[in-house]
């Protein structure tokens, strides 16, 4: 699903890559393309049509590119719009787990906006829950109400089967990385967030190899940006996920270089984190490394690991020799676009 803006062109280099891979190890792999976002409402009027949702459902996993177009953006009265889409798609298909890991690389270090001492060795995971919240509780549009006000609402809400079901997961992943979890909530000021603080107490005597601590969403946010190595893994609701995720991405000096899976009920979906820019589309200057490290998470998810270790191993040599979009270029570097990074990993892979 490639979707809008710069998708196209960087689903092309994941493609490729993820081909690579497959001819390497011997796996074979069906390609089914599908509409999504302000593409398919063009061409049919939804931004997640039904036989896309039917495509979905039958395959192994969704490699995903982006949605987004600024006609949408800019027009507050649209009643459909691209976002509305990767939101249908996560609630059809189950998608109640973001994962979204933040490691750094060392040659990029001097791209982050936060000082090296900060940033060099950071590695965390944001586990963001995906199907509730004010996403998808009950709203009011903006509208004028009976004393003459406008107003509008958006429903926070969550239930006990959604916050054990998302905390698993983040202790699932902390046991397997340092054991260290981080509830992030609002329960000084929030009923929702209570409810997680209550329910991730309750839990904890059932994981007592992992140190659980707690955390104001906004305290974690100075957190991330004070002390980035102090997080193993944070767990947290839909909004706050949202946000905190993005934040996250900073730290490694371009929000193209981060993968993220989303998992649940049924068809994994693998995508970069970053929107669909645009700006950028069609002058091949779209860093594909996002899209094809989410590649290396597809085959992880399917336990091959070799296979995604061959393609971390390929981004970081790439990023060693400067075979880089120009948004990470060192000064004075060799020029390479979408096509070229891509062309260059395959490479790699195939020469390996």
């Amino acid at each position: 699903m490639a979707g809008d803006g710069i998708g196209p062109e960087i689903m092309e280099q994941g493609v490729a890559v993820l081909s690579a891979v497959a001819e390497k190890f011997g796996h074979e792999v069906s390609y089914k393309e599908a509409l999504c976002g302000a593409h398919a409402i063009d061409e049919v009027g939804d931004p997640f049509p039904e036989e896309t949702f039917q495509a979905c459902e039958e395959a192994d996993a969704v490699l995903f590119a982006s949605v987004g177009d600024p006609k949408f953006d800019n027009n507050p009265s649209a009643k459909v719009r691209p976002e509305q889409g990767l939101l249908a798609m996560r609630k059809k298909l189950g998608l109640y787990a973001n994962i979204r890991p933040v490691e750094t690389f060392d040659c990029l270090v001097h791209k982050s906006p936060l000082k090296d001492e900060l940033v060099r060795g950071a590695d965390f995971v944001c586990i963001r829950e995906l199907t509730g919240g004010m996403y998808f509780g009950k709203k009011q549009e903006p509208a004028v109400n009976a004393d003459g006000v406008e107003d509008a609402l958006d429903t926070n809400y969550y239930s006990r089967p959604e916050v054990e079901r998302i905390l698993r997961v983040g202790y699932q992943y902390a046991r397997a990385r340092r054991k260290h979890l981080t509830v992030v909530d609002k329960a000084n000021v929030l009923a929702s967030s209570r409810l997680w603080r209550k329910v991730a107490q309750e839990m904890m005597g059932e994981y007592p190899d992992v140190t659980t601590d707690f955390m104001y969403v906004d305290n974690a946010a100075m957190r991330m940006i004070q002390d980035p190595r102090f997080f193993d893994v944070i767990v947290t609701e839909n909004t706050f996920g949202d946000i905190l995720t993005d934040e996250g991405s900073c730290i490694t000096g371009s929000m193209g270089l981060l993968p993220s899976a989303s998992t649940g009920s049924s068809t994994p979906v693998f995508e970069p984190i970053h929107g669909s820019w645009p700006q950028g589309k069609g002058l091949n200057i779209a860093n594909p490394l996002a899209q094809i490290l989410s590649v290396a998470m597809l085959f992880e998810y399917f336990d091959l690991k070799n296979e995604g270790k061959l393609i971390r191993e390929a981004v970081n040599a790439s990023l060693d020799q400067n075979v880089r979009t120009p948004e990470i270029q060192v000064e004075g570097g060799e020029k390479y676009g979408t096509k070229e990074v891509g062309a260059w990993i395959v490479d790699y892979i195939k020469r390996a």
